[in-house]
């Protein structure tokens, strides 16, 4: 992962080489997202070239009314005045029509853009490997989702449209001038100067300041998400305090970073109005010399100085357009960031087709580290006969969860090779491996729908009879069919409506659904009591009589439905034998077994 990917995101200050890294990324995805909207995009700059077009006629049309059609008048020829007039209100409607249509084609282009961004930053998150997820909160995933989208649609809405017309209007307002009245557009000329400055010192300040402001944001964001999730370890080892000290300190600082980006537009604003006011008085001053020399008409003196006000009126709406361009471009850098991690576990090029599987496992040679410091399994050989049911037992941290999750294939061995059926699982195609190897965790998620969507989720296109079949093969279905409506009971987030026990039953009656050949239970009877536990462990020696199984459980007695016991100690199996010969015998499992049954009595 780079520096400047997922675990720099969250930094304030970068490298220049990083910088330039960073936003070399964020136009490439830019780039890809507008590529398609070309079309639409050259309507909306013409669209806003021709309004802006008509609106700076205006003053040039009233220097003609004034200069030539007052005069005309007095001789009794009306024509020029009414010209000047038909003319400055054509000119009104034909840039507030333009106006209508670039707003429209802006807002087709800003939901296409989000559109897109939404679904990439969404299809994209789910590809990526359990590495990703677990080092990367919920709380991040949400901010790109959330504010970061938001201010890329605040801009996209808004702001991109106040940028091209602000700055076509004052081209052509300062051309206009030149043609008209090149001494006052001499005038605009030197009023540049500190305009320049200015808006070099605000463009310094505050791009630090809104970065500043984003990652603030982001970490309000994470810090609200993450009390919320855990709200019940929060109360249950009374962290309120605490949580209110941290959410505190986020705030005042989120609060500060914006008292100083507003501290930088009570300087720019201000500072803007007197170069503007400075400009148009020095053009009124001078062209009042040569009014009354004869050298400058009267109209033309009124539209330089409608034009000199005119080009600084867009300034503000710029300097707006700058505060949302920023918070977009930090939001644009962390989301360019997310696509651009790749998966640590990749689907294969050429895809290898397994469409049903025997369930013979076996572990070549393999080595797994999480880092290179943190070496898990250190050259592990293992077969799993088809059709076998082994259990995993050892202390915490022993590797059995890893091993798991390579048969799984969250994860890749570092060296090595973990088949099925004699397949490396890195070259089966994702469905063929995800329908033959099916994984039920100690934490048992159930998303929000009924039970019975819940249970169908391992075979979507299961009938009620087969979802039924499967929640009584787990003993599930008496506590179901005693839920308020049964089957089509809500179970809400995260299945609030029934106990975590519940839960556990409903996620192995999916299991079942789904007819793995390989089925991992990773302490997926921790939370059963004992009733429920043995009546689990029915359904289980019904189930599992034909499939391969890998049960990893603290609980010995869900291990003596297993065939086979393998020992784990720091990633290497130390014991391997049936429940009774390790009872029998005098090594770790026998003590374990001791242990257990000293403490039932």
């Amino acid at each position: 992962m780079s520096v400047t990917g997922v675990q720099g995101e969250e930094r304030e200050h970068y490298t220049r080489a990083e910088s330039r890294q960073i936003r070399r990324r964020s136009m490439r995805l830019l780039g890809s997202l507008l590529h398609p909207l070309r079309p639409t995009l050259w309507l909306t700059v013409i669209a806003v070239m021709l309004s802006s077009a008509a609106q700076v006629a205006g003053p040039a049309i009233i220097a003609y009314g004034i200069d030539t059609g007052i005069p005309a008048l007095i001789g009794q020829n009306w024509w020029p005045a009414a010209l000047s007039g038909a003319a400055y209100v054509v000119t009104g409607l034909v840039g507030a029509f333009l106006i209508a249509v670039y707003i429209r084609l802006s807002a087709r282009i800003s939901q296409a853009v989000l559109i897109d961004l939404r679904t990439r930053v969404f299809l994209h998150t789910q590809k990526l490997s359990l590495e990703f997820h677990e080092s990367y909160t919920s709380g991040r995933i949400i901010s790109r989702q959330t504010s970061d989208l938001d201010a890329i649609r605040e801009l996209m809405d808004e702001g991109l449209t106040l940028l091209v017309r602000g700055l076509m209007y004052m081209v052509f307002t300062a051309v206009m001038l030149i043609i008209l009245d090149w001494p006052s557009g001499v005038v605009l000329l030197i009023a540049l100067v500190p305009l320049g400055i200015l808006t070099r010192w605000f463009q310094l300040r505050s791009q630090q300041l809104f970065r500043r402001s984003r990652v603030a944001s982001a970490r309000l964001i994470v810090q609200f998400v993450e009390t919320m999730t855990g709200i019940r370890a929060v109360q249950a080892f009374r962290k309120e305090r605490r949580n209110e000290r941290e959410f505190g300190a986020l705030v005042e600082d989120y609060r500060d970073v914006n008292a100083k980006v507003l501290g930088l537009f009570a300087v720019f604003n201000p500072g803007l109005a007197l170069i503007g006011n400075t400009a148009v008085a020095a053009t009124i001053v001078l062209g009042g010399f040569r009014v009354v020399d004869g050298s400058l008409q009267v109209g033309v003196l009124l539209a330089a100085v409608l034009y000199t006000k005119r080009f600084f009126d867009p300034m503000e709406d710029l300097a707006m357009f700058y505060n949302g361009y920023q918070s977009a471009a930090s939001a644009l850098e962390k989301i360019s960031g997310v696509l651009e991690e790749e998966p640590s576990v990749p689907d294969p090029e050429r895809p290898v087709d397994l469409w049903n599987a025997n369930g013979r496992v076996r572990f070549d040679g393999v080595e797994f580290a999480y880092t290179k410091d943190r070496v898990v399994l250190p050259r592990f050989d293992l077969d799993i006969p088809a059709g076998q049911t082994i259990a995993l037992v050892g202390s915490t941290g022993a590797g059995k969860s890893t091993l798991a999750k390579l048969i799984a294939r969250f994860y890749d061995p570092s060296d090595g090779a973990v088949t099925l059926d004699e397949l490396d699982l890195r070259t089966l195609h994702p469905k063929d491996l995800r329908r033959a190897i099916v994984m039920v965790t100690q934490e048992a998620y159930l998303f929000s729908g009924s039970v019975a969507d819940n249970i169908a989720l391992g075979k979507p296109d299961a009938s009620f009879d087969e979802v039924v079949a499967a929640a009584k093969a787990v003993g599930a279905h008496e506590f179901i069919e005693g839920l308020p409506n049964g089957y089509d009971t809500d179970v809400n987030k995260r299945g609030g409506r029934v106990s975590a026990g519940q839960r556990q039953l409903i996620s192995f009656a999916r299991a079942f659904l789904a007819n793995p050949a390989v089925l991992i239970l990773d302490e997926a009877t921790s939370s059963l009591d004992i009733p429920s536990e043995r009546l689990v462990q029915e359904g289980l020696t019904k189930l599992l009589a034909d499939r391969t199984a890998i049960i990893i459980a603290h609980r010995l007695s869900t291990v003596a439905i297993a065939d086979r016991v393998l020992v784990m100690e720091h990633g290497r199996i130390v014991e391997d034998g049936s429940p009774a010969e390790l009872i029998g015998g005098d090594g770790r499992f026998a003590a374990l077994h001791a242990a257990w049954r000293d403490s039932l009595v």
